[in-house]
């Protein structure tokens, strides 16, 4: 049967006896990268690198499935930084990914191919188990977490992010949510919110059990109700995340921005305390790029005057423009947080901010099985929302891509797979319509 055909069967509603007895295609269409052009942007700044000439959708073949794992139909995905990396192929090309992974076994080299199909966020349909899988089916609607792991090292046991062997979906390992049959292990799913789109469900995954597990899992900072949590950039995929979560935790989020527009959507989300960053003008660096402490100073003051003390947490990863003042303002004993570096990895801080004043700085990497589950759940119940604002079908997605490369984009950018047009996917309406205004303002986060 051809694609068409499967993807007009899932949009008809067939059950999972009919899609298990559809015969798949050897083929389908994907957007990959290509191992014989890693070299083609050698000498290029990085400002310059285009993935609109990197990114292709080509036509490869379906992926084998072995033990533990299934194939979705992905009907969306959803854009993250990893996808613009890979493209780019900086800071290294991620071929060396996959051939490492297929150095270690017969399924590990089923990856090692001269292409990799990329994205780690993906809503879809269930459409072939492989051995040992019992708590999915064909048929199933699923959304998906990048926590790529087998847990056989006894490291991960606790916590699999820790395990020696854990990979991103999508970034280490081939067979990612942008293409229209991708292969995932099966403790990747997580049933997809009944009142959610399928580009709503597919932009969740990555972001939001990314900023779940840097403060609300047991791993990280752990916030308690009536923490002031510090929030850069608080209305973007992570911000915008981490902002509903200290709200729903019964934190304190001090959310900084860089406008007046989003000022006002976050008084609309009941956010008192925020720090239009551009129209207070502050300069972090002075003009020969070291770092200025007065106005790291001016800061803290500021962030006192709206909340009476510093913060306990900081919801850190900007990185570089941003990390020395985290450090700074943190409170004695306070914990910065930090899973990404978007503005340089090179940071620089005063370490006897640091350690004088006892505080702690947590390195965070996506989120285990556990953390992504619970994190979808509170989705499910209507108390997290999806921050969606654009969407492009495959076909167009390296533009997708070229625009979150320049930070052109205003929060997550989904992807249309194997979903013919937007707005398809809602089983539960009644629950969407008493949803729907939060949605719709978490829509206009960027």
């Amino acid at each position: 049967m051809s694609m068409d055909e499967i993807r007009q069967a899932i949009l008809d509603g067939a059950d999972g006896d009919t899609l298990a007895a559809i015969d798949l295609p050897e083929t389908m269409r994907a957007c990959v990268v290509r191992k014989d052009e890693v070299d083609m942007f050698e000498g290029v700044d990085t400002q310059e690198k285009d993935p609109r000439k990197s990114l292709h959708v080509d036509e490869v073949a379906i992926p084998p499935l072995g033990p533990n794992e299934v194939l979705i139909a992905p009907m969306a995905s959803a854009l993250n930084y990893n996808t613009v990396w890979t493209s780019i192929f900086e800071p290294l090309p991620t071929f060396g990914f996959l051939e490492r992974y297929g150095k270690e076994s017969d399924l590990g080299a089923r990856h090692d191919l001269p292409y990799h199909i990329v994205g780690s966020d993906a809503a879809g349909v269930v459409l072939r188990t492989g051995p040992g899988v019992t708590r999915w089916k064909p048929g199933d609607r699923v959304t998906v977490h990048c926590n790529y792991v087998d847990l056989e090292a006894p490291q991960g046991h606790e916590d699999s992010m820790l395990d020696p062997q854990q990979r991103i979906w999508g970034f280490e390992v081939n067979f990612g949510a942008m293409a229209e049959i991708s292969m995932v292990k099966a403790n990747q799913l997580m049933p997809m919110p009944r009142h959610l789109t399928w580009e709503e469900a597919a932009s969740l995954g990555l972001t939001m059990a990314t900023s779940y597990r840097m403060l609300v899992g047991e791993n990280e900072a752990r916030m308690k109700q009536g923490d002031v949590v510090l929030i850069w950039g608080a209305t973007g995929g992570l911000g915008g995340f981490a902002t509903q979560f200290v709200l729903n935790g019964g934190g304190i989020p001090v959310c900084v921005v860089s406008s007046q527009d989003k000022v006002d959507l976050l008084r609309e989300v009941g956010v008192e305390a925020i720090i239009d960053r551009k129209a207070e003008g502050y300069r972090f660096f002075d003009d020969e790029g070291t770092p200025d402490y007065r106005e790291y100073q001016r800061f803290g003051k500021k962030i006192r005057e709206l909340v009476g003390k510093d913060p306990d947490i900081v919801f850190e990863h900007p990185g570089r423009s941003t990390f020395g003042a985290s450090v700074f303002v943190a409170k004695k004993g306070g914990t910065i947080v930090t899973c990404a570096s978007t503005t340089g990895y090179m940071h620089e801080y005063d370490n006897r901010y640091l350690w004088m004043k006892l505080k702690r700085i947590l390195g965070s990497h996506f989120a285990n099985y556990n953390e992504a589950y619970a994190a979808n759940e509170l989705v499910d119940l209507g108390m997290i929302h999806p921050i969606l604002s654009k969407t492009y079908p495959l076909d167009e997605s390296a533009e997708g891509v070229y625009e979150m490369h320049h930070n052109l984009h205003t929060g997550k950018i989904g992807i249309l797979v194997n979903s013919p047009e937007e707005g398809l996917g809602v089983e539960d309406a009644s629950r969407r319509e008493r949803s729907l205004e939060a949605i719709e303002v978490y829509k206009r986060f960027s």
